[in-house]
């Protein structure tokens, strides 16, 4: 049988075919426009992505079998809010994970509601971009909008709604919302009152491996592909990513370096840290995980090399940086162009060069690009050690990860042994194998990683390195506290 997961990004959807033993037949990519109509702002039209999916499933399918197709799975971009009317419109452009409007929503639900009450409601405090500070922006400023709300979705799952007809959500996508008691997986009716929204509103919830649905004859007639097709709740793009690199069960790790960055943790109970550094989500496994997201990851780099330098041959600029440099750069990058979440919170921060002299040099800038948001990771995953966590070692993933030198700098960064899987398609092939689980290719997601994920090696630290970057470590956490305060002056 074939599966297809889906992959809904920030810029673009990805889609691939499965086979039922993890061979991936085919990929297809579709792009679509994202909007800034604000500084801050981030926002993109749903219907955007449907478009996408529509004409990327067809040329996906094309040449294949269509009746092998059995499910889909999607992964997608987590935190948007997407508002429906009565009839299931779009009632206005999709509010992205990466927006940054409601600091001042923000604020009140962790100052005036209070962090421990939102942690007793949903295990999470608020980040700005999750989902409740953006009904609550909507609520106060575009009320006539905000009456007309029947359903409140995120992103995979309009998509899913589309196919299937199902107003759904998964546990691990749901997290984000900051509306989910995530210990006991169902939404919080104290977070949904103090966000003034119903149950109604909310769409039911599901398992990630959970069919909810299958394609609805109009859908499927436009496909090209059966009614029976099943459509798997899948998950979120961390959640999906974590599933294509077999990070289930206790203590498992993934590091993800795309357009943000993430370290992901997943756990058979449910922890939560005290100072509330990382997510505590449910996982798409049907446990728990812990999560440290970066607003800016690989896009950092691209962002240094692409609208700085002005190249986009990112191995050529990494050449210069020898083993002899690694662990001994002078110059030291703040990676918080876009604000951080994990583990600071602060939408305000932004990204520094700091220790620049006379003799830096274009190589000592790139490597401290490559060195900050790796020692951004490592503070999300300090923040996991003090829960008593011993993550031994970790998959890597993502675009950043395709850079040997950067494979590197991580596992000596963070002193840690690194896998490389043999597939790095990410939150799609997790919503593939999500989908072959729903379907009954597998007994669970667990059993469908451990078979079809395969290591193809690691990279290990090197003991000498990993000592000097330790040094650098305890320098770089020292530098946002002390510029913490100077940030919002210079954002007026």
């Amino acid at each position: 049988m074939l599966y297809i997961g889906i992959d809904l990004g920030t810029s673009a959807v990805k889609l691939l075919l499965m086979d039922e033993k993890g061979n991936i037949e085919k990929i297809v990519s579709r792009e679509y426009p994202l909007m800034f109509p604000h500084p801050g702002w981030s926002e993109q039209n749903p219907e955007d992505w449907m478009d996408a999916v529509t004409d990327g499933v067809q040329e996906l399918t094309k040449d294949c079998d269509r009746s092998l197709v059995a499910g889909i799975g999607a992964g997608g971009q987590m935190h948007g809010l997407v508002a429906l009317d009565a009839q299931d419109h779009v009632l206005r452009p999709a509010i992205l994970w990466n927006d940054g409007r409601t600091q001042e929503e923000t604020d009140y639900l962790n100052e005036k509601i209070g962090r421990e009450k939102l942690t007793e409601y949903t295990g999470n405090i608020a980040f700005a971009g999750f989902t409740a500070p953006k009904i609550l922006w909507m609520k106060k400023h575009e009320p006539g909008l905000f009456a007309k709300i029947a359903k409140i979705m995120l992103p995979k799952d309009y998509i899913n709604y589309m196919l299937s007809g199902v107003h759904c959500t998964d546990y691990s996508d749901a997290s984000g919302m900051l509306l989910l008691d995530v210990k006991n997986r169902c939404w919080s009716r104290p977070m949904l009152e103090i966000c003034g929204i119903t149950m109604e509103q909310m769409p039911k919830l599901y398992e990630s491996y959970e069919t909810v649905g299958t394609l609805k004859p109009s859908m499927a007639q436009k496909l090209g592909l059966s009614e029976k097709v099943r459509i798997a709740a899948g998950a979120g793009d961390n959640a999906a990513a974590a599933i294509g690199t077999a990070t289930v069960g206790d203590g498992a790790c993934n590091i993800s370096l795309g357009t943000s960055g993430t370290i992901f943790i997943s756990s058979d109970g449910f922890r939560v840290d005290s100072g509330n550094s990382l997510h505590a989500f449910d996982h798409a496994d049907g446990g728990y995980h812990l999560m440290g997201c970066m607003l800016s990851a690989a896009s950092c780099n691209k962002w240094w090399m692409e609208e700085i330098i002005g190249t986009e041959d990112f191995p050529k600029e990494q050449e210069g940086i020898t083993d002899e440099k690694l662990g001994r750069n002078h110059v030291y990058f703040l990676p918080y162009l876009m604000g951080e979440r994990a583990p600071h919170n602060d939408p305000a921060a932004r990204g520094c060069f700091i220790g620049l002299t006379m003799d830096s040099s274009r190589a000592d800038m790139t490597q401290a690009v490559l060195e900050g948001v790796a020692f951004g990771i490592r503070d999300s995953l300090e923040a996991a050690r003090k829960l008593g966590i011993d993550v031994q070692r970790s998959m890597i993933c993502g675009g950043g990860a395709k850079s040997p030198l950067w494979k590197k700098i991580f596992a000596d960064v963070l002193n840690m042994e690194l896998d490389l899987p043999e597939t790095e398609q990410g939150p799609g092939y997790g919503g593939a194998i999500l989908a072959a689980v729903a379907c009954g290719e597998y007994p669970t997601v667990k059993d469908a990683a451990q078979k079809l994920i395969r290591v193809t090696g690691s990279v290990k630290p090197d003991p000498e390195i990993a000592a000097l970057y330790e040094k650098r470590y305890q320098t770089f956490r020292s530098l946002y506290p002390a510029l913490k305060n100077l940030f919002p002056q210079m954002n007026e």
